[in-house]
């Protein structure tokens, strides 16, 4: 990769925390403070099967952690969904955070 392509590289990988016969591929997109935060708009999330929206959310508290101090929205394949909704391999998960402001 010549110098400087990485700058235009959105998405980011995650390290590994399951073997890859145990895990999930999530995709993750994230918006506004929570990007800002993770430093991108998107990561590639491997996650154990089984695994559920309120997992996900732990798994990534520490790389953004306003996902737990200052929840917001979650989508996954475009649905809004809760902490118990379980988690396929390839779902697109969405982290939309809380807005303020206006009249």
């Amino acid at each position: 990769m010549p110098p400087g392509d990485d700058q235009l590289r959105y998405t980011q990988r995650v390290p590994e925390t399951t073997s890859a016969a145990a895990h999930l591929c999530i995709q993750v997109r994230l918006f506004a403070a929570y990007r800002e935060a993770a430093g991108t708009r998107q990561l590639e999330v491997p996650i154990a099967r089984g695994a559920r929206v309120r997992d996900l959310v732990a798994l990534l508290a520490a790389r953004i952690p306003q996902l737990q101090t200052a929840p917001g929205l979650v989508a996954v394949n475009r649905t809004y969904v809760g902490p118990d909704f379980e988690l396929h391999d390839g779902d697109e998960a969405a982290f939309i955070p809380p807005v303020s402001g206006g009249r």
